[in-house]
């Protein structure tokens, strides 16, 4: 580049203006590959961690139970809530559901392994690899690879929870692969600032000489750039003023960061990103959405439309898996009125059946959950 400019001064006059225009590069996005994914977006960008800690860890807080539906249960009646409530040696039912639900956003699917001693816990999703039979239709066996090691898992002993992805047969598609191009964005802008911060909060510019530009030498210029570094960059140098001798003019060369606007740019891929995960943008500090009524109306619309269809999707594969395994009728029950979250619509849903004329008593009390009432005479109308 210098050279080029050389060759133009030796053409052209002082007085006649050369214009470089340069474009910008194309986009560089993260790949859709699992480790890129997952520390750009889980472990970089605090709005993905947030919303996909905020799903996780509700679910993981849901009351349940483990109960068996069988006429005639083989099992004693303790094993199934020991199996759920330790699913492993390692991990409690919080930990183990947590870890699910992290690996099931984060991938888009979710493997759970029944080892040989009856104990189940979650696989790296990048780790299992889904080997299809012959004909292609339908899993045959699963290869878990770890250290250059593979082992082989039997599909019965193997639990796969995917969401749907329309390219693929096999593995399911990542909210946070889907939100990678706004968390692409927001960490690029969060970078940005960080550099204009290190910088004294200026951007990038130039020093320009006006005349005379043919007397100074390669280290002379190489000087005078380790001299404006030195002087006037990085967050020490900030705000002071920067005197030019002789004919020197300062360039800036890039927006400043107001007219970047980045503040409202951050906004908007913050919006993004959580509604790619159905995270009412308010829960994850956005500003300007902070109120509290606004706030305790997004906990029950994060509850309603993200936590619980979820939770219910796992709550149904969960228990059809166990059953199958231990050969009887299970089921997982939530107890949803123990949610502090879900109490305004308990309180609705109580005040609408206390009001409702047409009920009995007992009536309005199977409704609620309760037994029945009785008298001598019998039951209470």
């Amino acid at each position: 580049m210098i050279n080029l400019l050389k060759h133009f001064n030796n053409r052209r006059s002082m007085s006649e203006s050369i214009v470089f225009y340069h474009s910008a590069n194309d986009p560089r996005w993260t790949p859709c590959e699992y480790e890129a994914v997952s520390e750009e977006g889980f472990q970089k960008n605090v709005i993905a961690f947030r919303s996909i800690n905020l799903i996780s860890r509700g679910i993981a807080s849901i009351p349940m139970t483990l109960e068996n539906k069988s006429d005639t249960p083989k099992l004693n009646a303790n094993k199934p809530d020991i199996l759920l409530n330790r699913p492993n040696q390692q991990q409690s039912r919080g930990v183990f559901f947590e870890h699910l639900v992290n690996y099931l956003l984060i991938s888009g699917n979710a493997f759970i392994h029944w080892s040989e001693n009856g104990q189940i816990m979650c696989l790296r999703s990048d780790r299992v690899q889904i080997v299809p039979n012959a004909s292609k239709t339908a899993v045959d066996f699963y290869v878990y690879n770890v250290d250059s090691c593979q082992f082989r898992i039997e599909k019965e002993d193997l639990l796969h929870l995917k969401f749907f992805n329309p390219l693929n047969d096999w593995y399911g598609l990542s909210p946070l692969q889907v939100a990678s191009r706004a968390i692409d964005q927001h960490n690029a802008m969060s970078n940005h600032n960080l550099a204009i911060l290190q910088n004294g909060g200026r951007p990038s510019g130039c020093l320009m000489i006006k005349t005379g530009a043919e007397h100074l030498t390669e280290e002379q210029r190489e000087q005078l750039r380790s001299d404006v570094r030195s002087a006037y960059s990085g967050t020490l140098n900030a705000g002071k003023i920067m005197v030019l001798e002789g004919d020197f003019e300062w360039k800036e060369m890039g927006m400043s960061p107001k007219d970047l606007d980045f503040s409202a740019g951050k906004d908007l891929t913050t919006r993004e990103i959580a509604q790619a995960f159905g995270v009412p943008p308010v829960l994850v500090g956005l500003r300007g959405d902070s109120g509290f009524s606004n706030y305790r109306e997004a906990r029950m619309h994060l509850w309603e439309d993200t936590i619980l269809p979820l939770a219910e999707l796992i709550r149904l594969e969960f228990s059809n898996w166990i059953s199958k395994k231990l050969g009887e009728n299970l089921e997982i029950v939530f107890d949803l009125d123990k949610i502090h979250a879900l109490t305004a619509r308990r309180d609705i849903l109580w005040q609408r059946i206390s009001a409702a004329d047409f009920l009995t008593i007992n009536e309005k009390r199977e409704l609620l959950g309760f037994p029945p009432l009785k008298n001598k005479n019998g039951l209470v109308k």
